[in-house]
């Protein structure tokens, strides 16, 4: 006589299952269970027991494939009278969630398959609804990242991440010593930070020593408000980036004034302008720059300022940057251009931030590199339309 079971991959304590109905051609099993009988009904919600049925119900629930079969159970349970809930309740059974219409081992493992498998694959796996599987990811992730953890925070990186057209932002703070991802908002305003900055309580924010950020006022408004003690340091990338900006402008107004044959020198030089010069390689574009160079004092004097700017940073002394910074200001005003007075006033009127890079040598590269691999999370999910769960998802892939 066989003694073959399938009941141990089936270890649910407080059901009996009393049937099974395979059906080949469809690849379905579907088993029947009853509630187990030696164990009192209790209330899902506060765990007390009761032995007031109300009435029975059943409901179809699906649990983990078993070979190439999927299996579904379908389960009676109970509604009891719950007194200290002071209503009509589903039992327990523990191993299915109230209202869900899956197992909870499925629900952990479609949860496990989404960490490195998208949505539409793992519906695709299961044979379930997308909106379902995303609905689980979702729940298990709220559990695990929706609270903030501000623990041992002292340095923190800040920057923003472009999730749509039309300047939709994802604010991303980073934890810049232990490179998690600790905090993801939407839209790049003062508020966003803030509500970071507010969440943390008295000691934590006191932990904090300094942060990395572009000059972006919402967010340096939002540091000094909430924790003014923090040392604001500015990176270089966007700096440089900002003055790349400038540079443009320049090289536009000087093909205005230039004559024919010059204008040709200065057409499409855009883009030499804005690289280093250790990464122009090819022969005709080192040639090109170096006639542009010749031709044109404001947009050579540009090129030294630009090389000059990085090299501010490259001090420990703040009384050495601090000079530096006031010559490279000098130099910037024999141009004479608006667009380089405007740069010039925006680079003393935040020196601060710049000089704090001699006490604290950080920057926000490492958050450009979490932008990079946030991009190829976003284009694998084909966009994603819920922000909530887009940011639980970043904060679930950097974590340590």
């Amino acid at each position: 006589m066989s003694t073959l079971s399938i009941l141990p991959y089936f270890p649910f304590k407080r059901i009996r299952i009393t049937k099974q109905d395979v059906v080949s051609d469809s690849g379905i099993s579907q088993l029947t269970a009853l509630p187990d009988k030696r164990y009192i009904p209790v209330c899902y919600k506060c765990g007390n027991k009761s032995e007031h049925i109300h009435r029975h119900e059943k409901r179809l629930i699906r649990d983990l494939n078993l070979g190439s079969f999927r299996v579904w159970i379908n389960c009676s349970y109970r509604k009891i009278a719950c007194k200290p809930c002071n209503r009509i309740v589903v039992e327990d059974l523990d191993f299915f969630e109230t209202y869900s219409r899956v197992t909870r081992r499925l629900a952990l493992c479609i949860h496990e398959l989404c960490k490195v498998m998208t949505v539409t694959d793992v519906a695709k796996h299961f044979e379930i609804n997308w909106k379902t599987v995303k609905a689980i990811d979702k729940y298990f992730l709220e559990k695990e990242y929706g609270k903030t953890d501000y623990q041992n925070l002292r340095i923190l990186a800040v920057d923003e991440i472009s999730i749509k057209k039309g300047q939709k932002y994802l604010v991303v703070v980073l934890d810049y010593l232990s490179g998690r991802v600790v905090w993801v908002g939407k839209e790049r305003t003062k508020e966003t930070l803030g509500s970071f900055f507010a969440g943390m309580t008295q000691e934590q924010r006191d932990s904090l020593e300094a942060i990395a950020m572009d000059m972006w006022d919402p967010y340096i408004h939002a540091t000094k408000k909430h924790v003014p003690h923090v040392k604001i340091v500015f990176d270089l990338f966007h700096v440089v980036s900002s003055f790349g900006k400038v540079i443009d402008k320049v090289r536009n107004a000087e093909y205005k004034k230039a004559s024919k044959e010059d204008k040709e020198v200065i057409k499409g030089s855009k883009y030499l302008l804005l690289k280093n010069r250790r990464n122009i390689r090819k022969k005709k574009h080192r040639e090109h720059l170096k006639r542009l160079l010749s031709l044109n004092e404001p947009i050579n004097i540009l090129l030294i300022l630009k090389d000059k700017l990085k090299q501010i940073w490259n001090y420990n002394s703040r009384t050495w940057a601090r000079k530096a910074l006031e010559e490279w200001c000098l130099l910037a005003r024999t141009i004479n251009h608006s667009a380089v007075n405007k740069f010039t006033k925006t680079l003393q009127r935040y020196s601060y931030g710049i000089l704090n890079h001699c006490d604290y040598c950080i920057h926000t590269s490492k958050l450009e590199g979490v932008n990079n691999k946030i991009k190829v999370i976003k284009r694998k999910a084909y966009g994603f339309h819920d922000t909530r769960y887009f940011s639980l998802k970043i904060i679930q892939a950097f974590t340590n």
